[in-house]
This record gives C-alpha cells, structure tokens and sequence, in this order.
C-alpha cells in the first residue's frame, strides 16, 4: 500500500507533470491553470474520517479542484502520521488522541472537521466504574483518542496506568480481545464497540467524551506532511478548497452523506448512521467563525496541555505553528 521513494524527487516529478499538461491540453483546471495534480490522502474507515472524501468523490469535487486522489485506508492516525513523515502520504485524517503528533511539529492540520464524541472506556459486565478495574487488564490503541479517553478517566478516578495493567493492540484485536472476554476493559471507539456488543451486550460504558467536556475538546482534523505545506502550496489549497465544500455539503445533506460513506466503506448504513449520532458536525460558517475568534487555538492549547500533563508532550510547538488557519479560511473562497 505504501511506496517509499525521495520527496524532494517526488515534488520536482509533480512540478514537471504539471507543466507539462499545461503545455499539452487546452482545459485547466478550476482552480488553476497547470492541470491536475497527483495527492496521496489516508483516511479512517469510519464517518469522522470518510465522510467528506465519499462526498468529494461522489460530487466530483476533487475533479473540479484538479486533484486526483489516491486514497488508503488506516487503521489510527498516528500511522498516518508516519506515512506523511516518509513522503507515502501527501494528506491524512486523524482523530483527537492524535493530535500531540502536529504538535509535537511531526505534521500540520490543514482543516478542522468534526468534535467527536464516539470514545469510551468500557468493561466487561461487573466493572461499572475505574475502580472496578484497578490491576485488571486494559486494552487500548495506544496515541489514539481511546488512549487518551482512558488516561482522562484514570485521572478523574485518580488513579495512574500503574493502577491497571494496560495491553497494547490495534482496533480490530481489541473487539475481538472484548467480544472474547480476553481483556477486562479497553478505551476504544464507536462504530468499532458497536461490533462489541453485539457479543456483549451488558458491556459497561464507564467514561465518554461528554464527562470531560469543560476540560477539553475533542476535535478531529486532517493533516498534511510538513513539506507538502511547504513547498506545494497549490496542491494544499486545492485540497482544502475541495474539503470546504464537502463541508457545506455534509452539513445540508445528512442523509445522503451516511448513505455515501456507506458505499465508500462498504459498510450498513444503519451503522454509518449510529456511529454518525456520535459525531458533532459542525457548518463551514460554524468553523470558520470558530478559526477566527480564536476558539480552534484554545481547543488546541487545552489538547497540548493535556499531551504535556500525560507526558506525551515534552516540547510542543504553539497552535498557530501546525494549524495553518489563514490557508483554511482563505482556500476556496472564490467558490464558496
């Protein structure tokens, strides 16, 4: 899935593709002049991560920006993250456990998407609350947003890992690890715990988003590599030119867009449409506002806290530095 290769050669290749379809066709691209350029963009088989590219597809967005898009699906955004530091990705998404990775300067947010509210701590029936698993084994993604909703929860127990017997995996070893009763309990995510409970039903939400709230926010953003934002600037506005309309599109057309990222993920739609129900969409206006009064910054300040305070952190760079907001809000514009 994924080629490694030089991407300084990688850039000078696409430049000169460029070129040369300019001097060769007659019809440029909307957004420009030089044709369409190549883009290599990962995402997460779930509606936060796949929902505005099943959208672009779908409504020929990406053509009209002059992208063309390769896509790959991951498993967690840290491994995205890495994809984009080797040059193998140009754009990815990536959930709020995440996020300590463009702050620790390892990538740049180029687009705010969603706030979720999909993460949980679960146990296995007869654990009700963190207490109940203290010295029990704990499964989670570790740098995901279910690593992070265990860590807030240990602490508002006050409780520490040391307190638990924490068991590395990826997502689809953890539903099979719960459904199994191999693990006690585990932070993970919806639509993944609704395939767990199908195997167990009384399994017990013991902490969620919501219960940490006024301390922290829990976006979702899309990524790109740190040279690609450097020295493909045309490339990242076409990118976010064609994701702010699917933006709009998401927030007036609910319904189709479940029944797109079904399609997209080859998934049910009644399950698109609950793992939706945990998702706070918000409209372009809405972002947009929320960039320029500053909001997105203090989302970001409390979420470097909070990977500073879990140890994740040991020298962050500020918000202003990996989100590049003045590119989100000025791409596009003249097709909005």
């Amino acid at each position: 899935m994924r080629l490694t290769g030089s991407l300084g050669a990688a850039v000078v290749a696409v430049s000169l593709a460029a070129a040369t379809a300019a001097c060769s066709t007659d019809s440029g691209a909307a957004s420009g002049d030089d044709g369409p350029v190549a883009v290599d963009f990962g995402y997460i088989p779930d509606f936060n991560g796949t929902s505005l590219l099943a959208i672009a597809e779908d409504q020929g967005l990406w053509e009209k920006h002059g992208v063309e898009v390769t896509t790959s699906s991951f498993t967690n955004g840290p491994l995205q993250i890495q994809a984009l530091g080797t040059g193998d990705l140009d754009f990815g998404y990536i959930g709020p456990g995440a996020f300590w990775l463009p702050a620790s300067g390892q990538a740049k947010i180029v687009a705010m998407n969603t706030l979720g509210q999909a993460d949980r701590v679960v146990g296995q029936p007869g654990n009700e609350a963190m207490e109940d698993l203290r010295g029990k084994t704990v499964a989670v993604p570790e740098g995901t947003s279910g690593d992070m909703i265990l860590t807030l929860a240990l602490r508002d127990a006050g409780m520490t890992r040391d307190d638990i017997e924490v068991v590395p995996m990826e997502p689809a070893a953890i539903v099979a690890a719960l459904s199994s009763g191999q693990v006690d309990g585990a932070g993970l995510w919806y639509p993944a715990l609704a395939t767990v409970k199908e195997q167990v039903p009384d399994l017990v939400e013991i902490a969620e988003n919501s219960d940490f709230e006024d301390e922290i926010a829990f976006p979702t953003a899309f990524v790109a590599g740190n040279d690609v934002v450097a020295n493909e600037q045309e490339k990242v506005d076409r990118v976010i030119a064609a994701l702010r309309e699917a933006i709009t599109y998401r927030a007036a057309n609910m319904d189709e867009t479940i029944e797109l990222t079904a399609e997209f993920n080859d998934l049910d739609p009644a399950d698109v449409a609950a793992d939706a129900a945990n998702v706070q969409v918000l409209t372009l206006e809405e972002l947009d506002a929320l960039t320029e009064d500053g909001s997105v910054d203090t989302w970001l300040t409390g979420m470097v806290d909070y990977f500073v305070d879990a140890g994740q952190l040991s020298d962050p760079v500020e918000p202003g530095e990996f989100y590049t907001a003045d590119q989100f809000l000025s791409a596009g514009q003249g097709a909005r």
